[in-house]
Order: structure tokens, then C-alpha cells, then sequence
């Protein structure tokens, strides 16, 4: 069977392009091997299931231990511990049942699923007094489960956990999901709720997760496809992949199905091009599949936008590190600490946020007819940029009061608006380059149209001085991407100052090239 690239579910080493994924996450075997209790944790599709998996097969084909996976995901929603804990003894069951080491034994079999505090803990400890090996368990979906379920879940795998020097249970185990338990603590923080001295938080030795792909890995993983089709990914093309995606392993897949797949028709006597990466993440972006789309149901969550507000429009709120949501949305994986500058985890990540959060206004504008396409904005051969953006001055005068209380990010609502003007405009013809970090008092963009770069900074007034920064930071911009001509828009959100003040064009000239200053 030819292998190809896959994009959905856990990856099968005798079906799919694949690498190994202990490689991202090493030293799990040391941990097993000394009894311990941990944490898988790493945002959606990133390889976690395949490793999961992976690790299963490698223990029982090792002798030493009776390894089981156990999935979670068919108990999300349940809130009521006497049919939670009964759910997740039944996933046990199965799971047990089509284990082709573990099927002659029986388990639960006479459960009494009425004590539902003590049904998994029993269950587990009366298996691996049968049990001629030590029983490894690796929970998949752990952090689906909710309320007094996972309340009761953990105080009972802490129960079987200290007492298993006089009791048997299992030798080693690991709880997997997109967040780390820290993270379930949020779930259950209400005092009626605390887990008290007796949390099981307090058993978990470690919080493993997995990595993206680097450079040297997507290279691998795609030299894969040219070894049994002899289509190449050159390094321009590779570059270009590893840039779009960082190496999310979702995403790395995407791309290159995208490409053999979709562009190429499993042509593999074509050439994959720098551009048909390019084409491949602008289907992605705007087809959103299922795994975009996860990702995008997170940013309506306030605690999501408490952190993803403030990266879009570049305000500092000096996050601490440990903070619960902060680190919620870094394990979504939708944010990276780059160098010390928080910014989305990727350039597809930024665009399809962008994209979500200004989607009904690029929509109503689309109805409208209004702003027209890029055609009407040309000037010899080039974007007529100050007619554009005077024609957004005017529909912003007029409409930013309707469009602002629209949206649920109202911070960054200015941002959201001028991004959907422009997407409109450009639509089919062009691109729009973000780049939104945190603590830089601004974001970056540029428009590239018809192989002509124009520069744009948008920021917000917060004083006297943001004229003058903004002048230095857009002319840096300008000198990175080799320009001459730059476009400041800076938006006034006084109420007590007139439109008459905020609208206003200005052109300054520097070492650097030519300043138009746009005031909204």
C-alpha cells in the first residue's frame, strides 16, 4: 500500500508519512520504568495519540508490562458522577476486551456500578491482582472529562496511587490532553468543589509535551514522498512550509496533501513550486477544516480573549507566565513565546484569527458591494493607497459606532474593521501579511499587490507620543521589507474629541522614504 500524508486522526507507520514521535518527547520509557504518574499535554493534532499508541506497542512488544491505550473523549459531557464513573469503567472494559494481551482476562465483571467513588479504583486494583505483569494505562482525551467526574476520576486513581505498595494497581499511568492538570484546576475551583488535601495534582511527577517539527524534520518527513514517488520538495519549497506553519504537524501535513493532493492532482511527474505553497495555506485558510475550526470556537472564550485581544492590537498587559490563562492559551497552542515576544503560533494561525474575527464584516461588506475591488483603487498600475484609505476614513466616521458594538473583541474592533475594508478590496488579487505580537503598541501589515509591497501600521492613541512612535516604528518596517513608502493609521477612540479632529491626512519625509499618516 502506498503511504501518503495524513490529516486525519492518529498516523499508522504502514499507511501514512510519519515520524517518530517519542522523538519530540523524550525520556516517557525512563518515567514508565520508575512507576510514575504523568502528564501528556499538547495542542489538537499534534501528534499525541500516534505517540500514545506508538508507546503501547513498544511496551508490550518489550515483555515487562501490559500496556493498554484508553480513550476518554465518549465520557465528555458527562457531569454527573454516578454516570461518569460508570462511562469511564465501561471505556476500560472495551478497550480491555479488544486487547490482544489483556482479553482473557476479565475485568469489572462483577462492578457495582451504584459505588461510583470507588467502582474505578476497585475495578483497576482487582485487574492487576490477576495480572502477571505491571499494567501501564495511557488516558487519551483526560481533559474532556468535567465536574465531580473528573473530581472522582483523580481522587480515585490517588486512592489506588498511594496505597499500591499494599494494594495492586496500575504501575504507571498518563493523563493526556490538550491542557496540562494545572489547567484542571480551573475546573474545579469553587470551594465547594476543592479537591483539599487529598488533591490528586499532587501524584503527577512530570508534564511532558510535544514539540512542533523543526526544520531538519519536515524536511524528513516530506523526503518520505520523493523516496516512493520521486516528486521533490526543494528547500524553497520546504522553507516556505516550515515558515507558514512552524512546524505544527496538522498543519506541515495539510500543506503537502494540499499540494500532491489537491493542486496536483497525484500528478508526481509535476513540480511542486514555491507557489503552490502559497496557493495550498490560502485553500486552507479559507476552507477552515475541522482542525482550524477547533481552534477558532476557542477565540468566543473569555479567558482565550483576555490574551488574544492584546496580541492582535500590540498592548502590553505584562502576563505572568504562570497565569492559568495564559497558559491555557499557549497549550491550545494558538500563542508561542518567541524570544520573549508573545505572538500567534504561526503565520496561518494569525491570518485564520484575523479572518474568524472579522468574518461578519467582511461579509456584510461583500452584501454591500462596498468597499469595490481593488480595480477601482488602481493608478498606474499601482494601489491609488490615499484614495483607499480616505474612502475608509469616510466609512469609519460613519460606521465605526454600528461596526464596534458588533464585536466581542471591542479592543481590537478598529483593527478587525480595516483588515475586512481591506481584505475586500484585494480579495482575489492580492495579500495581506500580518503580524501581530504582543507589546509592541502596534500591528504590522503588509499588502502585497500585483508584486508591489505597500507598508501599513495600525495603531491605537494612548497619548502625545504615538504620532512620533508610530512615524519610527512604521519607517524600521519599511526599511525591513526594502521600501520607500510607508502608511500610518492611527485611531482615536476619545469620544470627546470631534471627528473634525480625528479625521485628518498628513505626508512626512524621512532618510527612510515618505510617511502618510492616515487619523481615524
Amino acid at each position: 500500500m502506498k503511504k501518503y500524508f495524513n490529516t486525519a486522526g492518529p498516523c499508522h507507520p504502514d499507511e501514512h508519512y510519519m515520524l517518530p514521535a517519542d522523538g519530540r518527547c523524550k525520556n516517557l520509557s525512563e518515567f514508565i520504568d520508575q512507576k510514575q504518574y504523568f502528564v501528556l499535554h499538547a495542542a489538537r493534532q499534534s501528534g499525541k495519540t500516534t505517540l500514545l499508541l506508538d508507546m503501547v506497542k513498544q511496551l508490550n512488544d518489550s515483555g515487562n508490562y501490559y500496556a493498554m491505550y484508553c480513550s476518554l473523549e465518549s465520557v465528555q459531557g458527562i457531569t454527573d458522577v454516578e454516570r461518569g464513573l460508570p462511562a469511564i469503567v465501561r471505556s476500560l472494559t472495551k478497550e480491555i476486551e479488544f486487547n490482544e494481551n489483556l482479553k482473557n482476562y476479565s475485568f469489572a465483571e462483577n462492578a457495582d456500578y451504584s459505588d461510583f467513588n470507588n467502582v474505578l479504583v476497585k475495578s483497576l486494583a482487582h485487574f492487576c491482582k490477576k495480572l502477571d505483569k505491571p499494567l501501564v494505562i495511557l488516558f487519551d482525551e483526560a481533559d474532556c472529562l468535567s465536574d465531580k467526574t473528573l473530581i472522582s476520576f483523580l481522587r480515585q486513581l490517588r486512592d489506588g496511587y498511594v496505597n499500591r505498595n499494599r494494594i495492586p494497581f496500575v504501575h504507571s499511568l498518563c493523563l493526556t490532553g490538550m491542557r496540562n492538570i494545572r489547567d484542571y484546576k480551573v475546573l474545579v475551583r469553587e470551594e465547594e468543589k476543592s479537591l483539599g488535601s487529598t488533591s490528586p495534582f499532587n501524584i503527577v511527577s512530570e508534564a511532558f509535551t510535544l514539540r512542533n517539527f523543526t526544520g531538519h524534520e519536515t524536511a524528513q518527513l516530506y523526503r518520505q514522498h520523493t523516496e516512493q514517488t520521486g516528486q521533490e520538495f526543494t528547500d524553497k519549497v520546504l522553507e516556505k512550509a516550515q515558515y507558514y506553519t512552524w512546524g505544527q504537524p496538522w498543519l506541515v501535513n495539510a500543506i503537502a496533501r494540499e499540494i500532491v493532493v489537491k493542486i496536483l492532482k497525484s500528478d508526481f511527474s509535476k513540480k511542486i513550486l514555491p507557489e503552490h505553497v502559497d496557493q495550498a495555506v490560502q485553500n486552507i485558510i479559507y476552507r477552515r477544516d475541522t482542525h482550524i475550526d477547533s481552534l477558532l470556537e476557542r477565540l468566543k472564550e473569555k479567558r482565550v480573549q483576555k490574551i488574544i485581544e492584546p496580541v492582535l492590537i500590540g498592548q502590553d498587559k505584562g502576563f505572568n507566565p504562570a497565569d492559568d490563562d495564559f497558559q491555557y492559551v499557549m497549550d491550545l497552542g494558538l500563542i508561542k513565546n518567541d524570544a520573549g515576544v508573545i505572538k500567534p503560533s504561526n503565520p496561518i494561525y494569525s491570518e485564520v484569527i484575523i479572518r474568524s474575527l472579522s468574518s461578519a464584516t467582511q461579509m456584510a461588506m461583500d452584501s454591500s458591494g462596498y468597499p469595490p475591488a481593488a480595480p477601482a483603487y488602481i493608478e498606474n498600475n499601482r494601489l491609488d493607497m490615499k484614495k483607499l484609505l480616505m474612502d475608509f476614513q469616510q466609512f469609519w466616521r460613519e460606521n465605526s459606532k454600528i461596526w464596534t458594538d458588533r464585536y466581542q473583541y471591542k479592543e481590537a474592533a478598529p483593527h478587525l474593521i480595516l483588515m475586512a475594508f481591506l481584505q475586500r478590496i484585494i480579495n482575489q488579487g492580492g495579500q495581506i501579511i500580518r503580524e501581530p505580537a504582543l507589546g509592541r503598541q502596534r500591528l504590522d501589515l503588509c499588502i502585497n499587490y500585483k508584486n508591489i509591497r505597500y507598508p501599513v501600521e495600525l495603531k491605537l492613541r494612548y497619548g502625545t507620543k504615538t504620532l512620533k512612535e508610530g512615524t519610527g516604528q512604521l519607517a524600521d518596517y519599511m526599511d525591513t521589507l526594502g521600501c520607500n513608502e510607508g502608511w500610518l493609521i492611527i485611531f482615536d477612540r476619545r469620544k470627546s474629541i470631534s471627528w473634525k479632529k480625528k479625521i485628518f491626512w498628513k505626508t512626512e519625509t524621512s532618510e527612510k522614504g515618505q510617511i502618510h499618516i492616515a487619523g481615524c
